[in-house]
């Protein structure tokens, strides 16, 4: 198996090498050269699997040996069980046929860990194999940086560095990364958005001189092997409502587009997949994309669903290379101008993209609604992102015979801001954070200045 970049001027690169890559040199985004088949047998076989076991089917073939299988499944193993729920993943019935995927009981509460817990033992056994240390440089909207520091803190061999957009993110997200006060965690708090913290990290993979030598590895979606393990809970969670016998719909909140991606590309192993929808909050690039071809930047609004106030969404990069027919100098044209002024895709690439996903689009006063409609009808209170997917679901679910599963991408005490405007008295932090608001903190505060934050990881690395 090789990896290719969405941008077709990168060298193709092995499985351990993207591991360690992340951004490919050209500025594009790593993608499997080819698509590793599931048959409708091999579905069929994961029937009442343990979710260790689907997981490492799933992902073999990306790995492609590069990991000697018994290893790898080791890897996978422990990964999964950090988990508080025998299931790891559990589906939770709303209605005769609208599921919600809980994605949210790992270490940090948040989907992100069903990837990280992963990646961080996987970038631990190859700098071990190779005998070299590493930065880890990451930027986040609220989930990623918590799951990122939970997967790695542990590690040997890396030193993480995680942005964070200072004062815009929820005080439960801000403590998870600012109370680990482990040697090799460093927590950096931006003056600017998520978009700026973003920005300087790309850039910093593009010229990682500042590093002397010394690896710069990516934690954030743009690392293929976070798409890899979050195709595993899109398989597990079809083949528990019957596929490949029937199909199934999902319903993703999405703002990156890294978790929307991981379901396209299980379709694209063969998972029956009816459609796809999109949900987002009032940062609606992706929503306003699909259904007016309004591919421009937008001042970016805060929302009660801080993970997904995104302007610039990073991995729709990977869909538009499959929409326009894997032509990476097409992809690059329309980024390039995308940098720069409004813009949208050509009519055949939008087409493709139309035949598979919906998109709806959904504010802050509607997510109070849906919070308090969705414990009403079923007595589950939902974090404020996973009720854009409620939400969307309802509007976007097309063949109500076809099983709709929303993914649930986040436990509500992270949000408890947005549960407490909506009516409810709050939902408490689970056993082992209950002390969490108590806990020490310790961050460093940066302008958005790219020489500032490069200096700091610089000056603090050991």
């Amino acid at each position: 198996m090789r990896y290719i970049s969405t941008r077709g001027q990168a060298p193709a690169l092995s499985f351990e090498e993207v591991v360690l890559t992340g951004m490919a040199s050209d500025g594009g985004l790593y993608v499997p050269e080819t698509v590793p088949q599931l048959s409708h047998d091999d579905l069929a076989a994961m029937a009442g699997l343990s979710y260790a076991e689907i997981a490492f089917r799933v992902m073999q073939p990306y790995v492609n040996g590069e990991i000697d299988d018994e290893t790898f499944r080791t890897i996978v193993t422990e990964a999964y069980a950090t988990f508080s729920h025998d299931a790891v993943v559990p589906l939770n019935q709303l209605d005769a046929n609208h599921f919600l995927l809980e994605l949210f009981h790992g270490p940090t509460l948040a989907f992100k860990d069903v990837a990280l817990q992963l990646l961080g033992r996987l970038l631990d056994h190859f700098l071990k194999k190779r005998g070299e240390r590493a930065v880890i440089m990451g930027a986040t909207s609220g989930d990623t940086g918590s799951a990122a520091i939970e997967g790695c803190r542990h590690c040997d061999n890396l030193d993480i560095f995680i942005l964070h957009p200072y004062q815009r993110v929820s005080e439960v997200q801000r403590r998870q990364m600012t109370s680990v006060l482990a040697d090799n965690v460093f927590n950096v708090a931006i003056e600017g958005n998520f978009d700026d913290a973003q920005a300087m990290v790309k850039a910093s993979f593009a010229d990682q001189s500042f590093l002397n030598g010394t690896r710069l590895v990516a934690v954030n979606s743009i690392n293929w092997a976070r798409i890899m393990a979050q195709i595993v809970y899109y398989v597990a969670s079809a083949v528990a409502l019957g596929a490949p016998h029937r199909k199934v719909s999902f319903c993703v909140p999405s703002a990156n587009f890294g978790n929307v991606f991981a379901g396209y590309m299980a379709y694209r192993m063969g998972l029956p997949v009816e459609r796809f929808v999109i949900a987002t909050n009032a940062n609606d690039i992706l929503h306003r994309t699909l259904a007016a071809n309004d591919f421009s930047k937008q001042e970016l609004k805060a929302t009660l669903a801080p993970s997904m106030d995104i302007v610039v969404s990073s991995n729709f990069e990977r869909l538009l290379f499959e929409a326009y027919g894997r032509d990476g100098a097409a992809v690059a044209d329309l980024l390039e101008r995308f940098q720069v002024e409004p813009t949208a895709l050509a009519d055949a690439p939008l087409s493709r993209l139309r035949e598979k996903f919906a998109s709806h689009s959904v504010d802050d006063a509607t997510i109070l609604e849906v919070i308090r409609e969705a414990h009403h009808r079923t007595q589950e209170i939902l974090d404020p992102h996973t009720a854009t997917g409620y939400r969307a679901a309802e509007r976007e679910r097309g063949d109500a015979t076809v099983p709709m599963i929303t993914l649930a991408t986040a436990h509500p005490a992270k949000f408890a801001e947005a549960v407490v405007k909506a009516g409810f008295p709050g939902v408490p932090l689970p056993p082992h954070m209950d002390d969490l608001l108590e806990r020490e903190e310790r961050y460093t505060v940066l302008p958005a200045e790219l020489s500032a934050v490069q200096q700091f990881v610089v000056d603090n690395r050991r």
